[in-house]
């Protein structure tokens, strides 16, 4: 394969990337119906992605409960074809609440190809590192905050390689929690309203 065809397909592949995720912006919607609808989307999403969670690891109940913030993207997409992306919105709560409104994006470069969704659930388990992720005008995992992706064992027990550390985190798709991923380089932007999809 020539150099040229070689970055013909490099460019392609991220044109057809960055047309994936068009669509999937940060701008407000037009009325408050829209806004109130997608937040409710979301919210209705997030209790489903915990319910799903305590499910496939029931220890991990105890760790939200002990969390000072809890992020859930109930919905990431990834699309990938050489260069790829990934783009989702979710909600901060805490002591239960919601507590804003946020979207996720990151990119990726490898030989998979196709679209993609998973849930992406982050425990902030002390108060300072809750306070400066909300105090940050963007937030990128690995970066400003170190995240442990947590191990689940066979039995659904979580391992110990997340005692102690100060953001915990779960992916998840259809077919139960991930192994073996890691959120670093995932961007993470506070939304003013609901965004639109």
């Amino acid at each position: 394969m020539s150099v040229l065809h070689s970055k013909t397909l490099s460019i392609l592949a991220m044109t057809i990337a960055g047309l994936a995720f068009t669509g999937c912006t940060t701008t407000l919607p037009k009325d408050d119906a829209s806004a109130a609808q997608q937040k409710a989307e979301i919210n209705t999403g997030t209790s489903a992605a915990l319910d799903r969670l305590y499910q496939a690891a029931p220890e991990s109940r105890e760790l939200v409960a002990n969390a000072k913030g809890v992020l859930v993207f109930p919905k990431v997409l990834s699309a990938s074809f050489v260069v790829g992306g990934e783009h989702g919105n979710g909600v901060l709560r805490t002591n239960g609440n919601n507590d804003g409104y946020y979207s996720l994006s990151g990119g990726s470069i490898g030989f998979q190809a196709g679209v993609q969704s998973k849930a992406v659930v982050m425990l902030f388990m002390t108060q300072e590192a809750l306070d400066n992720f909300r105090a940050s005008n963007g937030w990128t995992a690995g970066v400003d905050a170190t995240v442990a992706v947590a191990n689940i064992g066979a039995n659904g027990s979580i391992g110990t390689n997340t005692a102690g550390e100060e953001v915990i985190g779960f992916v998840m798709t259809n077919a139960g929690l991930v192994a073996g991923v890691s959120l670093e380089g995932s961007k993470i932007q506070k939304i003013s309203e609901a965004p639109s999809k």
